[in-house]
């Protein structure tokens, strides 16, 4: 069975679908040793055939019969037991494989997409782990492993007769070649199924997801169509796969069956010729169907071998992609600076530039507030700062280190970021602020609500901080999601935090919580960065950036910026601003604010 999962020698050594088939190999040798005992014991039924006719029936024994019959009964029974708890053995195993699988499925369904992948692609590990855990669940690996034991079937056809055991190995050979040519025409149609199955559900769900905006716009219809289109083709896939495979199943189930009438027919020919006798007959014909019985079972489930060989070798080459890097320092928490040193960023799966080489810095205590025209980079650039998407050229460093020598959990707790397009999870009020995490506290949630402005708002909820907001924060308004992602960006308070159009939803008792928390955070020694379009955003803090085509075109204190925003109706040409003898009555005494031009 292992030989079915062992990784390619292309394949890198520390691959994680090979290790976690290879941590199953004691299992996979327990369910050995009981597929022997079932096969063995699968002798009872011809063994019992043949006492019956060559011993009971010419002797006329009712003791015999009874005593053969009580035996048989017992052999069937612990048959049934020991295959029950193969069965089961197989199904852990599936469960251990999936256990050991599922977080860099999970990882790649979040990494993935800032890679550039679609949603599909995307959801493919997960998709591919479910069809192995099915797979390795199912009655496919028993009817692999019980292959070995055909010679015994067959052999035992040999000691009967040399004609019934060929007779029997002819058989065989018919069914495996169907089971060759079953392997050879369901490859394509299977890698059809898999693409557009998951294109449908992907499709799907979008749907899902945006359903409001498909009855708000009148795009029902069309939606219907475009799902009806990509429904049909994975219909059509699973019927093209399911009539090659179903074809040959059929015909392998057939030539089973006619087998077994033949071999009965030439037992019976050689029980009138008196060289077997009647009882040989019957225990021929039984143990050529049991011989050929793994080879039917293969075939009927050749559909769950053929996907779960290939979910193995997409897994192989996806899993390795999000694997965590080995770290063998932990770095301190940082505490003092954000640099970015020549950053070029480029959307996932794209090579042209969004941000063009921007350099700047920011000390702890200071806010940075970003302005600019839509698609000058802003959102891009505050993407990269938090890790979300990687620099193509450049670096984002805390304290000096590159942001990406920090293992992902253990940063997060020092990052705090509230994107433009607000995502909640279905979960209570408390769990989203808290980000989901185990070792959370009441008083740190509450802080964190506190800090953002938003304790009297959930409180007013009749169930407070135990409100269920449904997916996405379906059950709030704009302001009320914003308030509380706001929070979740405060909750544990980070050292480095990003908000990204923290305003675009709040009233003026918001805007005003929004400056409190930026201001708060400045006072503990955090540091900033602040996007936004409204004026009110550039309350806390005390430098401000222009963005203008990636590049920054001015940088320096709040005042001094706006000024020169106003004075030339829009935002200034590409040119430094000289920012080192202006000061403000919002930079706090360590600053050090540092004019950076375009790069």
């Amino acid at each position: 069975m292992m030989m079915l999962f062992q990784s390619s020698p292309n394949e890198p050594a520390r691959n994680p679908v090979s290790h976690a088939m290879r941590e199953t190999r004691g299992s996979w040798l327990h369910v050995a040793v009981f597929s022997t005992a079932v096969n063995l014991l699968m002798l009872t039924g011809s063994l019992y055939m043949l006492q019956v006719y060559d011993r009971v029936l010419a002797s006329r024994s009712v003791p015999t019969l009874l005593a053969l019959s009580a035996i048989a009964v017992l052999a069937f029974v612990l048959q049934g037991v020991l295959d029950a708890m193969r069965a089961k053995m197989l199904g852990r195993i599936g469960a251990r494989v999936d256990a050991e699988l599922s977080p860099l499925a999970a990882r790649a369904l979040v990494s993935f997409p800032l890679r550039g992948a679609k949603p599909h692609v995307a959801l493919q590990p997960a998709r591919d782990l479910d069809a192995l855990r099915t797979f390795l669940s199912s009655l496919g690996p028993t009817a692999i492993i019980d292959l070995p034991f055909m010679p015994l079937f067959v052999g035992a056809c040999f000691l009967l007769h040399s004609w019934l055991g060929w007779l029997a190995v002819a058989g065989a050979v018919v069914i495996m070649g169907l089971t060759l040519v079953t392997e050879t025409i369901s490859q394509a149609p299977m890698r059809a199924l898999t693409q557009s199955a998951a294109e449908s559900a992907v499709l799907a769900e979008s749907g899902r997801r945006n359903a409001e905006a498909i009855a708000g716009l009148g795009m029902g219809e069309s939606f219907v169509s475009r799902y009806g289109a990509a429904h049909e083709r994975q219909v059509q896939d699973s019927l093209s796969l399911s009539e090659r495979i179903s074809s040959f199943s059929a015909t392998a189930k057939v030539a089973r069956f006619a087998l077994q009438s033949a071999v009965l027919g030439l037992g019976a020919y050689l029980a009138i010729q008196g060289q077997v006798s009647p009882g040989a007959m019957i225990a021929a014909s039984i143990l050529t169907s049991r011989a050929l019985a793994p080879l039917e079972i293969a075939v009927a489930h050749w559909k769950g071998f053929v996907a779960a060989r290939q979910a193995i070798k997409r897994l192989s080459q996806a899993l390795p992609l999000v694997q965590a890097p080995e770290l063998t320092m932990t770095l301190a928490t940082p505490r003092r600076a954000l640099t970015v040193e020549e950053l070029v960023v480029t959307a996932p799966g794209t090579q042209v530039p969004i941000v063009k080489g921007l350099s700047f810095s920011l000390q702890a205590g200071q806010g940075l507030g970003l302005i600019g025209p839509s698609g000058s980079g802003k959102s891009s650039l505050a993407r990269a700062l938090v890790g979300a998407w990687p620099a193509a050229r450049g670096a984002v460093r805390l304290d000096g280190a590159l942001i990406t020598q920090w293992e992902p959990s253990v940063l997060g707790g020092s990052l705090g970021y509230l994107p433009q397009d607000i995502e909640l999870f279905d979960g209570t009020i408390a769990q989203n602020i808290a980000r989901f995490r185990d070792d959370a506290t009441a008083a740190a949630v509450l802080k964190a609500a506190e800090e953002a402005g938003a304790h009297q708002m959930i409180v007013a909820f009749p169930h407070g901080y135990g409100t269920r907001i449904g997916e996405g924060g379906v059950k709030l308004s704009g302001g009320q999601r914003q308030r509380i992602a706001l929070a979740r960006a405060l909750y544990g308070e980070p050292f480095f935090i990003v908000l990204d159009e923290p305003n675009a939803s709040l009233d003026a008792e918001g805007d005003e919580a929004l400056t409190k928390a930026i201001r708060g955070v400045r006072a503990r020694g955090g540091a900033v960065v602040v996007i936004t379009h409204r004026p009110s955003g550039l309350a806390g803090v005390d430098l401000v950036g222009a963005m203008a085509d990636g590049k920054l075109a001015a940088f320096g204190p709040r005042e001094q910026v706006l000024r020169e925003v106003m004075r030339q109706g829009g935002l200034p040409a590409m040119r430094r601003t000289q920012t080192s003898s202006i000061g403000t009555s919002d930079t706090p005494p360590n600053a050090t604010p540092r004019a950076v031009g375009a790069a």
